[in-house]
C-alpha cells in the first residue's frame, strides 16, 4: 500500500531526532557527513526508531546540500552523501517502513542572507540525487521563509508525482515570520501542490497544538506534525531537551483531535518519546472533522496602535531648510562631565541634534543610549543613536530597539560598524548577524509593529532612520548605488564620512543629486599632523587631501596653531557643502567640543545667509 493510501485509512508515527541523537553520542561536526564515515551508526538509529514504532523513516540529509556542506568543505560530495543516506534507510525500513527523502531550509532569521537563485540550484541538486534512489516521498521540513517553501515546492513538484510533506517552522502561535496566518500558508502550499503539510521543530507539543486549534482540516492535503521535545536548555556548553515520554503519550491524543494523521518528532525528540506517540496512535483511524475555536486570544491579530512623533523627524528637517548636528561621542572612561559640558554649549548654538556613536572604532565606550536619554531629558538636546551590528546578535538588536523605543529615542543610525580587530579587544567576537541593510528593514519593520521574526510588537514604532555614507572610495558611483539600496530598504536620509576637499563635495553632489533623500556632509576639524596622517592612513573611510595634510604638516610642533587651522580648514568646507547640501554633520574630535562649538556657530550663521540669499533671488 503507498504512503498515501495508508494515510487516508490511519494515523502514521514517524521517526524523532537524527541529530539529537548523534550530538548525545558526542558527535559536534557534519552529521550528513556520517553517512558515508559511519554508516552503521545511522543505520541503528533507523532501526531504534522502527522499534519504537515508527511507520515512516526519513533520511540523514536535513543540511545535505551544497550551501550548507559547504561550510565542511564537503560541497562536492552532495550526491555521494544523499545517496548513502537513502541506502542506508532503506536497509533499515525493509518492506514495512516508509522512507522520506529529507531536505531542509536554508533560510533563517535574517531571510535575505541567502539569494533565491542559489537555493534553487543547491535545492535541484540535493532533491535529484535523492530521486535518484527511489525515496517513498520528499519531506520538506524547518523552513521559516515563505518564499524558501514556496519556490522549492514548486520545483519538486515539477520534478516528481511522489508524495511530498511540506512543513514550515514558526516562532509564533498560528502565524508565519512574514506574519502569513497559519491556516492561509497551509492553503498556499496545498494549492503548490503539497500532498501533506505540517508544522515542525522551533515548538513543543504544547504550542504546536494552540497552532493546530486554529487550523482546518485541509480538503485534499493531510496534515503533520513534527514538535519538538520542550524548549532547549543549555547546560554545562551543551544543548539539552527535557520533555518526557508521558508527556508527549498525553499529547497524541491532542494532536489527532485536530486532524494530524503523519506525527513525529523534531529537536530534542528520541526512540523513548516516538515509543509514546506510537502506543497512543498507532492504526487509529484519524479524525476527519473538528470544530475550529474563534476565541482564543493567542490568535486574534490587533493592529498596532501608532505612537505619534514630538519632533519632525530630521529628514523632514533637512528638506525644508539648512540642517546642522554635531557628533559627540561617548567617553572611555566613566567621568562624563566633560560630555554634558560640550553637550549643553552644543545646545546653545541651536543645532537640531547631537549623535552618539555606539563604539566607534570597536573600543568600548559608555553606552550611547543611557548619554542619548540623559542628553535629552537633562540637558534638552535632541539625540541621534548610532547602532552598528558588530556587538549584539539579532536578539540584542531587537532588544535594544525595543529600549529606544520605550526612551523616546527615535533617531537613529544605522550602521554595520568596524571589526572587533580594530579595536581594544582584537580577540572579541564581531556578530554581524545581519548587515546595515538588514538593520534599517528590520527598524522599519518596528514601524510596522512588527519584530525581525514577525512577532506583534503591540505599537508602532516612530523611528526614522539614517544610514552610513562613505564618498572616500574609488568609484563614487558604486558608493552611490549603496546608497540607492539603503533607500530600498528604508533610509530617510544620509550621513556621511568626514570629507577634506571641495572637490570630493562637488563630486558627491553631482553623483546623488538625482535623489531626494537628504544627505549630511560629515566634517571634523583636524587637531594635529598626526592627527591628520593617522585618520589618512589608518582609519577605513577617510582620505585627506595631500595639500591639507603638507598645512597641518607645517604646524606640527605648534599644538594651537594646529588646532586653529584644523576649525579653519573645515570653515572652508562649510562655505562650499553649505552651497550644495542641507545638512552638515560636524565630528567632535576626542571630546574636543570647544572646536565644533565655533563650527556649529559658523555653520548656523552661513546656513542663515545662504537661506536670506535663497528666498530673495
Amino acid at each position: 500500500m503507498s504512503f498515501l493510501e495508508k494515510l487516508k485509512q490511519q494515523i502514521l508515527i514517524a521517526d524523532g531526532a537524527m541529530g539529537t541523537l548523534l550530538y548525545s553520542f558526542g558527535t559536534d561536526s557534519c552529521f550528513e557527513q556520517i553517512n558515508l564515515s559511519h554508516p552503521d551508526d545511522i543505520l541503528r538509529i533507523h532501526e531504534t526508531y522502527i522499534a519504537a514504532g515508527s511507520d515512516v523513516i526519513q533520511t540523514n540529509t536535513y543540511a545535505a546540500n551544497y550551501l550548507k556542506l559547504q561550510r565542511y568543505g564537503l560541497e562536492d560530495q552532495v550526491k555521494e552523501i544523499n545517496k548513502a543516506a537513502v541506502t542506508i534507510a532503506k536497509k533499515a525500513a525493509g518492506n514495512s517502513t516508509y522512507v522520506l527523502g529529507t531536505i531542509g531550509g536554508n533560510r533563517g532569521i535574517n531571510m535575505k542572507a541567502i539569494g533565491i537563485n542559489d537555493i534553487k540550484e543547491s535545492f535541484q541538486e540535493q532533491l535529484s540525487s535523492l530521486l535518484s534512489e527511489g525515496v517513498d516521498g520528499i519531506l520538506l521540513e524547518t523552513f521559516y521563509d515563505f518564499e524558501e517553501i514556496k519556490t522549492v515546492l514548486q520545483i519538486a513538484r515539477k520534478e516528481t508525482n511522489i508524495p511530498i510533506i511540506a512543513q514550515v517552522s514558526i516562532q509564533e502561535i498560528g502565524i508565519l515570520q512574514d506574519r502569513t496566518p497559519l491556516n492561509d500558508a497551509f492553503d498556499i502550499l496545498e494549492s503548490l501542490g503539497a500532498d501533506v503539510v505540517g508544522l515542525n521543530c522551533r515548538l513543543g507539543p504544547h504550542h504546536m497544538i494552540k497552532s493546530f486549534e486554529q487550523i482546518q482540516i485541509p480538503k485534499k492535503a493531510f496534515l503533520s506534525a513534527y514538535p519538538n521535545a520542550s524548549l532547549p536548555a543549555y547546560i554545562d556548553g551543551k544543548i539539552h531537551f527535557e520533555g518526557d515520554a508521558d508527556y508527549f503519550k498525553a499529547s497524541a491524543r491532542a494532536f489527532r483531535e485536530q486532524g494530524v494523521r503523519l506525527l513525529g518528532g523534531c529537536c530534542g525528540t528520541t526512540p523513548e518519546h516516538i515509543r509514546a506517540f506510537s502506543t497512543e496512535l498507532k492504526g487509529k483511524a484519524p479524525i476527519t472533522e473538528k470544530v475550529i475555536e474563534q476565541n482564543k486570544s493567542e490568535f486574534i491579530y490587533v493592529e498596532p496602535v501608532q505612537i505619534e512623533r514630538d519632533e519632525v523627524p530630521l529628514h523632514t528637517i533637512a528638506k525644508e531648510r539648512p540642517s546642522v548636528i554635531v557628533e559627540l561621542d561617548p567617553p572611555r572612561k566613566l567621568d562624563t562631565t566633560k560630555f554634558f559640558e560640550g553637550a549643553k554649549k552644543l545646545k546653545d548654538t541651536g543645532i537640531d541634534a547631537i549623535t552618539l556613536a555606539d563604539n566607534s572604532l570597536a573600543s568600548p565606550r559608555i553606552s550611547n543610549s543611557a548619554l542619548a536619554h540623559l542628553t535629552k531629558t537633562k540637558i534638552g538636546v535632541r539625540p541621534l543613536v548610532h547602532i552598528t551590528c558588530r556587538d549584539r546578535n539579532i536578539i540584542g538588536l531587537q532588544s535594544h530597539l525595543m529600549g529606544l523605543h520605550t526612551l523616546g529615542l527615535n533617531d537613529i543610525l544605522a550602521i554595520t560598524g568596524d571589526p572587533a580587530k580594530v579595536g581594544d579587544f582584537p580577540g572579541a567576537s564581531s556578530v554581524y548577524d545581519v548587515s546595515s541593510f538588514e538593520l534599517i528593514k528590520m527598524i522599519k519593520q518596528f514601524n510596522e509593529g512588527l519584530s525581525l521574526s514577525g512577532k506583534d510588537l503591540g505599537q508602532k514604532g516612530a523611528f526614522s532612520v539614517a544610514a552610513a555614507f562613505n564618498p572616500n572610495v574609488r568609484s563614487v558611483e558604486k558608493a552611490v548605488q549603496r546608497m540607492e539600496k539603503k533607500i530600498d530598504c528604508g533610509a530617510d536620509y544620509f550621513i556621511t564620512q568626514p570629507v577634506y576637499s571641495e572637490e570630493k563635495l562637488r563630486e558627491v553632489y553631482d553623483a546623488t543629486r538625482h535623489l531626494s533623500t537628504p544627505i549630511y556632509i560629515g566634517l571634523m576639524p583636524l587637531t594635529s599632523s598626526k592627527n591628520a596622517e593617522f585618520l589618512h592612513n589608518e582609519v577605513p573611510g577617510i582620505k585627506i587631501s595631500q595639500s591639507i595634510r603638507d598645512k597641518m604638516f607645517a604646524l606640527k610642533d605648534d599644538p594651537v596653531h594646529s588646532a586653529r587651522e584644523g576649525v579653519a580648514i573645515t570653515k572652508s568646507l562649510i562655505d562650499a557643502a553649505a552651497e550644495l547640501f542641507n545638512g552638515i554633520y560636524l565630528i567632535t574630535p576626542f571630546l574636543r567640543y570647544e572646536m565644533t562649538v565655533e563650527l556649529a556657530q559658523y555653520a548656523r550663521e552661513k546656513s542663515t545667509e545662504l537661506l536670506r540669499r535663497k528666498q530673495n533671488v
